[in-house]
């Protein structure tokens, strides 16, 4: 359970998806002054060079964030992602990708704060020494899923939980469900974001059913694609599961899913947008 690294995988397909949802979900929390708090269950380092071994291994990010990154014809949220991750590269070259937690950073404002959890002894002091001189920022090192949950709800009563396991075993995706729906029952108007891969999508499909079953409204899930499902190993796609979106993001993922779908797989993948449940 501890051998993930995500250097592997930094700015890849599924990080380009992940991260520009959790943009707009940021920046809709930042409409109202009052203070929010974020969680992030599983932090990871923090950020990510590009120029190191792990990532260069299989240099997954040449089919993600590589390929916006000279385009002049980004739909609106990708441009906002692009900009971001650009403050990230003052060199003009892209040489850094920041993970979820400097992402958040990023858009905290000085009411504002910042929950992260990690369990990798590397990983851990990787992101500590990333945001430690940031007051507004608590590093923990502990199991995100086990313990957020005593987080809830936060003193602001505004907030945004990101959920990112890595899906190492298979009970990863029976605890996340279990986890989110604990989380969404402690703290109902929280937003709520869960990430996940498709690898066996019998998996994924058991996922969406016990969500749907839950109880839980207003859940929304955005899925992208680079190749059709396959037995074979590794990630034909990724997705996201939101628990009370921002009205918006439907109407910008009809506009940038089926674009991104075109660049980063060609033409030949796919992409889901469903309501699951209601409000």
């Amino acid at each position: 359970m501890l051998s993930y690294r995500h250097a592997f995988h930094a700015g890849n397909f599924a990080d380009v998806l992940k991260h520009l949802i959790q943009l707009q979900l940021l920046q809709h929390l930042r409409k109202k002054d009052k203070g929010f708090c974020g969680i992030d269950t599983h932090a990871g380092a923090g950020g990510y060079l590009l120029g190191s071994d792990f990532a260069l291994k299989n240099r997954e990010f040449d089919n993600g964030i590589a390929k916006l990154w000279r385009r002049d014809d980004l739909p609106d949220c990708v441009a906002e992602y692009v900009d971001l991750v650009k403050q990230f590269n003052a060199s003009g070259r892209l040489e850094r990708y920041p993970g979820s937690p400097l992402i958040t950073r990023q858009l905290l404002r000085k009411q504002d704060r910042l929950v992260l959890y990690e369990l990798h002894p590397t990983e851990i002091k990787l992101l500590t020494a990333a945001v430690s001189k940031d007051k507004r920022i608590t590093v923990l090192h502990a199991d995100g899923l086990a313990n957020a949950p005593t987080l809830l709800p936060p003193f602001e009563r505004r907030g945004l939980v990101l959920i990112d396991p890595s899906y190492e075993i298979k009970t990863d995706y029976r605890q996340v469900t279990e986890t989110l729906i604990k989380m969404a029952r402690r703290f109902a108007t929280g937003t709520y974001a869960l990430w996940y891969p498709v690898i066996d999508r019998s998996r994924n499909q058991e996922l969406e059913r016990a969500l749907q079953n839950s109880g839980i409204k207003n859940i929304q899930l955005f899925e992208l694609g680079i190749r059709a499902d396959s037995h074979e190993d590794g990630m034909t796609a990724s997705g996201m599961i939101i628990i009370n979106p921002p009205w918006t993001l439907m109407a910008q993922m009809q506009q940038t899913l089926p674009w991104l779908v075109e660049v980063l797989a060609n033409g030949t993948g796919s992409f889901r947008i469903q309501t699951l449940v209601g409000e």
